[in-house]
């Protein structure tokens, strides 16, 4: 397999210049700091000079300042309470406290007034300069050394596209791009972000490429590189947690967790536990909630649980839930592993569910085992697509995770989580599949009972473009159900949706830049999970 690779170029317009800073330096002893100041002035600064807190306020309410050098000790006013007043003019200038003193009890006062920086006398003037570059170049330099990184590593991801990866090498790809992500969003240079998501797209034709060769093999347990996949999650990495001479072990399932997601939501769990061991599975296809996370649950595919559980099984075209029966599959597959265990199981729908179980943690610490499914990102994805504010709101990838953790600091869930590290409760997070933001409509045509997903469909004589799927046209080769003989499936690649040609544009227009889930794609197949201990 070969792959072309292009050379990332810094779009012209993005050189950055030294911009001129307007500096107010306040010090009773401001006299013997005119070296300080004046080889500021040589690199370019403006400053300004007072020798007390009142004249420093009188400065700032005639000026505005970029940055404030502000002495502890001064006469009349403190440096402490001048900091203060300063503030309340304007809020969010950075100040830098200078002071002889090294007292703790003045350093946490300086830092509750939210200063910038805490300089200990004597200060030498690249001290100084430091402390600036750091407060008022701070982003600028982290987003150049960040693009100047990336640019370095263009040229190794590409080359590695370009080779046949194993399962395992395309989890540790795919864990890099996120991480450029990560580092990428926001920054000031938009060349290289729009470059990564080129580089993204490429990868997710090779990922598509791959998955498709070596799809029926996985789920038939041949070949050497067969991935752990939903239906094997929980008896590889979860059921061999569960203790009942231990603390109790929960299941967190977020539906449609995204590991790029996962990863904003990591440092705020840091708080309050410690990762014991993580990692990334393959979810099965259909890359939806129906398929996936029923056979995470049951830990069987979703024909072997039509066979085993009849009646449990709700096909698409049928009236009532997909994933009503949980709890029951969940139990089943408990006992089949030998852990004969007391357990739980919640659906959280709503934020009054949520609530009510994290007012009733003390119960559930009785339990070896507690699960709990919360749908709040699945539906925040679904009513993206449906609600226009919502859809505003999350525009890109960067905003969706922006969204997600906002939600994820102020919902029950994050009580739900601390609770259980303060009660010793141990904790594994994971998902059923992931999301995608689809950008390129796909035609297709099936009849009546063709089912309505974007990302995938099933039924009798399917009209599709071959190029843009993966065609399974014996779905017990996959261990998936059929509602009739001629059932096939298709299942879309990269970021592609599937639109009829009946109103063809306006669909493309509606559904384009939504996110979607069903398909083929690093951001829906390749599934985050971690085992949390309390700290």
């Amino acid at each position: 397999m070969t792959t072309r690779t292009m050379e990332p170029s810094r779009p012209t317009g993005t050189t950055v210049l030294n911009m001129t800073a307007n500096i107010l330096w306040a010090d009773d002893e401001i006299d013997l700091l005119r070296p300080h100041v004046l080889f500021l002035q040589q690199k370019g600064y403006v400053v300004d000079t007072v020798n007390s807190g009142l004249d420093a306020i009188e400065k700032v309410k005639a000026k505005e300042y970029d940055i404030i050098f502000l002495d502890e000790n001064m006469p009349g006013i403190s440096g402490l309470e001048t900091l203060g007043r300063i503030k309340v003019i304007h809020p969010h200038v950075p100040i830098v406290m200078i002071t002889k003193s090294e007292e703790e009890h003045i350093m946490e006062e300086a830092i509750g007034g939210k200063i910038s920086d805490y300089l200990i006398k004597p200060v030498n003037p690249n001290q100084i300069l430091l402390s600036l570059k750091k407060n008022l170049e701070g982003r600028r330099l982290v987003s150049e050394k960040t693009s100047s990184s990336y640019q370095q590593q263009f040229r190794q991801l590409s080359m590695r596209l370009g080779d046949r990866l194993g399962t395992e090498e395309w989890i540790t790809l795919y864990d890099e791009l996120v991480r450029w992500e990560l580092e990428l969003s926001g920054n000031q240079d938009q060349g290289m972000t729009d470059i990564l998501r080129s580089q993204w797209a490429e990868a997710n034709e090779q990922f598509s490429r791959f998955v498709i060769d070596h799809y029926v093999d996985w789920v038939n347990g041949k070949g050497d590189d067969v991935p752990l996949q939903s239906h094997q999650l929980l008896k590889a990495k979860i059921a061999p947690h569960i203790d009942e001479k231990g603390s109790p072990l929960f299941m967190v399932l977020i539906d449609n967790l995204r590991l790029d997601q996962w990863r904003v939501l990591e440092p705020i769990l840091g708080q309050f536990y410690r990762i014991e061991e993580q990692g990334m599975f393959y979810s099965i296809l259909p890359t939806a909630t129906q398929y996936a996370r029923n056979a995470l649950f049951a830990g069987m595919m979703p024909s072997d649980i039509e066979k085993r559980h009849p009646g449990k099984w709700i096909s698409e075209d049928q009236e009532g839930s997909k994933n009503a029966h949980e709890d029951e599959f969940v139990g089943a597959h408990l006992q089949r592993l030998g852990k004969k265990v007391k357990y739980s199981y919640h659906k959280i729908l709503n934020l009054n569910a949520g609530r009510k179980l994290a007012d009733s943690l003390d119960n559930l610490m009785e339990n070896p085992f507690n699960v709990i499914v919360y749908n709040f990102v699945d539906m925040l994805s679904h009513a993206r697509t449906e609600m226009e504010v919502i859809r505003e709101l999350a525009e890109d990838d960067a905003a969706y995770r922006s969204l997600t953790k906002s939600w994820f600091e102020h919902s029950p869930l994050f009580d739900i989580l601390k609770g259980i590290a303060e009660r010793g409760g141990r904790v594994v997070i994971t998902t059923d599949h992931g999301t995608i933001r689809v950008n390129e409509p796909s035609k297709v045509v099936g009849d009546r009972n063709t089912n309505s997903n974007l990302r995938y469909k099933h039924g009798r004589n399917l009209t599709f473009e071959k190029r843009d799927v993966l065609e399974i046209k014996d779905p017990a080769s996959v261990f998936l159900p059929k509602a009739n003989m001629s059932t096939s499936y298709i299942f879309a690649k990269g970021d592609r949706f599937f639109v009829y040609p009946n109103n063809y544009n306006h669909f493309v227009s509606y559904f384009r830049h939504t996110f979607q889930h069903g398909g083929i794609s690093l951001e829906e197949m390749l599934i985050p999970w971690a085992v949390l201990k309390p700290r």
